[in-house]
């Protein structure tokens, strides 16, 4: 152990991992790093470690979190729109969609389409701007992201009981640093 401001930390064994991790070592990225140290113990593979999780734990969400979108046929960039239109309450713009979503213009434009079709967005026309279109949920849209968030919202939480409340809140607070910090990053590159 280190103390570092007062308080005893484990000690890192010079590879960036800290001694006594637990259980979170013995996990699928902790094998593909043992595996790059044998072929390259010269490198520092610390940002696989939190990279490597963050992707995983993203790809397993998803897998399994995305079964309730398929029974409904949708998929998870359909669901993110319709979420978007719902969680803002109000019309939006494709672009503003794109935005919301983090999708390209064109791919929102595919996925309104199919929408459309299915009955569950409709567009207007903009009265001062005839390029413009403007999109919101018919009720049978609303009525499907209604139905379905409660069921993701319980496989998350259901999920995310492996960890006690404080472990939450610690993990949501590291995120939204991380997250905050790369937008903020990313920002700044494009200006």
């Amino acid at each position: 152990m280190t103390a570092t401001n007062g308080a005893a930390t484990p000690a890192s064994d010079g590879t960036g991992v800290r001694a006594g991790a637990g259980p979170a070592q013995s996990d699928t990225v902790a094998a593909v790093v043992r595996q790059w140290r044998a072929v390259h113990p010269e490198l520092d593979t610390g940002p696989m470690e939190v990279i490597g999780r963050i992707n995983r734990c993203a790809a397993l969400l998803q897998q399994a979190e995305d079964a309730p979108l398929r029974r409904a046929g949708l998929s998870r960039p359909e669901f993110d729109l319709l979420g978007a239109l719902r969680r803002t309450g109000h019309e939006l713009t494709p672009g503003e969609l794109a935005r919301e979503t983090f999708s390209s213009g064109a791919a929102v434009t595919k996925r309104l389409k199919q929408l459309t079709q299915r009955g569950l967005v409709e567009r207007r026309g903009d009265t001062r701007d005839r390029r413009v279109a403007h999109v919101r949920l018919t009720d049978a849209g609303r009525d499907l992201v209604d139905g379905i968030l409660p069921e993701q919202l319980a496989y998350e939480t259901a999920v995310l009981s492996v960890l006690d409340p404080e472990g939450q809140h610690g993990l949501a607070g590291l995120l939204a640093e991380l997250l905050g910090r790369l937008e903020g990053r990313m920002n700044a590159l494009r200006t």
